[in-house]
């Protein structure tokens, strides 16, 4: 099968299309025909081995997994011995283990259907950018209805998710975004947009409850100044910072300070659960989620779209079509 490979940790360049061995899948897990496969920050920092220190969960010298990808969607093509639930030929989206190739395994549990009514690739977009956005907001945040929140890096992957999960638990969102931006924010349905090259989150004198932050470049006295009281600020993902640590040595500082202070703060890794999947099909389905991709790449041009993804702002996601 064909995929897209690297050997070492680097920029774009690194990555190959090569024909590999087609996976096995364990008794535990299906082997996905993969149509369409999501581009998402994770890809890029496996990609490069940033945050260096993730290189003991990944491969101190290069991926342990040579293949990219988490997020996919396809056919089910095999199923393993202690699978049920699942049989060949369903449709299936979610977290696949090197989705960037024509054939990937996935722990049956770590897929389901696929939402009535999208396209392959309007699923492919889903999986980890909204698994994130969910347990930011109803985990870790604790969302309420009624409540205001504050997503930092509203229109990208996990931003504009998170826009439109807020409004599904009737939070009251501020959007935090380029000036390209502002229009598409207000169309996920934002109640105020902050362009962040002329105002910034401070200026408007609000505070909220709920701060999810997907840029990492603001200081966490700013943040907490325009976080209410006994509100929760969710650090996503470990953007900025040095290249050995990240953007993880502010969360840790964050989640230190949260014990002396009435302020919830802290950082997270998303994990597909698939009762979480289904939550999130079922929020398409009732029509209060839906996938803005930005631009599709095929398989080919995989560099590209890695390029695109952190040299850009991308609308959303970007997404590779197999």
């Amino acid at each position: 099968m064909k995929a897209i490979v690297q050997d070492v940790y680097g920029s774009a360049d690194v990555l190959e299309l090569r024909d590999i061995d087609r996976p096995v899948p364990a008794d535990d897990e299906v082997l996905v025909r993969v149509h369409a496969a999501g581009v998402d920050p994770s890809v890029w920092h496996l990609m490069t081995g940033l945050p260096r220190v993730s290189r003991l969960a990944f491969g101190l010298r290069r991926p342990r997994n040579p293949v990219r990808g988490w997020d996919g969607a396809g056919r089910v093509e095999q199923v393993g011995a202690k699978v049920t639930g699942l049989k060949p030929g369903d449709e299936v989206f979610g977290n696949c283990d090197g989705s960037f190739a024509e054939y990937a395994r996935a722990k049956a549990d770590k897929v389901v259907p696929k939402p009535a009514g999208l396209t392959f690739e309007q699923a492919a977009a889903i999986p980890v950018s909204a698994l994130t956005a969910l347990q930011a907001l109803r985990d870790k945040g604790r969302a309420r209805a009624g409540q205001k929140v504050l997503i930092i890096g509203a229109s990208g992957g996990v931003g504009s998710f998170a826009v439109q999960i807020a409004l599904a638990h009737d939070l009251e969102v501020t959007g935090v975004c380029g000036p390209d931006s502002t229009d598409f924010v207000r169309s996920l349905g934002a109640a105020h947009v902050i362009d962040y090259t002329s105002a910034e989150i401070t200026d408007a004198g609000r505070r909220y409850d709920i701060i999810v932050d997907n840029a990492g470049n603001r200081p966490l006295s700013l943040l907490r100044r325009v976080l209410a009281p006994r509100g929760t600020l969710v650090i996503v993902g470990g953007e900025g910072g040095g290249a050995w640590l990240g953007g993880i040595d502010r969360a840790f500082r964050a989640s230190l300070l949260s014990l002396f202070v009435r302020q919830r703060m802290g950082t997270f890794y998303s994990t597909a659960r698939h009762k979480d999947l289904l939550t999130l099909k079922d929020l398409v389905e009732g029509g209060k989620l839906a996938p803005a991709i930005d631009r599709t790449y095929p398989l080919t041009e995989a560099q590209a779209a890695v390029r695109h993804l952190e040299s850009g702002h991308p609308k959303g996601k970007l997404v590779l079509t197999i």
